[in-house]
């Protein structure tokens, strides 16, 4: 399970002050229609802390749409701590170290999850 999301500052070590509404506003700049193409796929998001809320992504054939609350019938629902996707977006906490420590929850399929790291680099 690796999943990678640039969408931010991918190399920087220092310790973030960015929000997951900052990450979401940074991966509609990241979008790459071509590695969406085909692709229906539609992504939740349940994120604790004083910052989280629920925000959803539907992937369909090369366009997307997003928005908080929350997308009926998600094929992939990221569970996890405002901080902690924060961290994994910028780069400061590995996606698959995340995931094998129950930081991050990747509940639905695996392989549609990790798409999203492709469609949003």
């Amino acid at each position: 399970m690796a999943i990678s999301l640039g969408a931010m500052s991918a190399a920087s070590k220092e310790p973030s002050n960015s929000t997951p509404q900052q990450v979401f506003d940074g991966m509609r700049q990241s979008f790459r229609a071509n590695k969406a193409k085909g692709v229906h796929a539609r992504y939740q998001w349940d994120l604790s802390g004083p910052n989280g809320g629920q925000w959803w992504i539907d992937v369909n054939n090369g366009t997307y749409k997003m928005g908080k609350g929350k997308i009926d019938h998600p094929n992939v629902t990221f569970v996890a701590t405002d901080k902690d996707w924060v961290a994994v977006c910028d780069g400061q906490l590995g996606g698959t170290w995340a995931y094998l420590t129950g930081r991050l929850k990747v509940r639905g399929d695996q392989g549609v999850a990790r798409k999203l790291g492709e469609i949003f680099p």
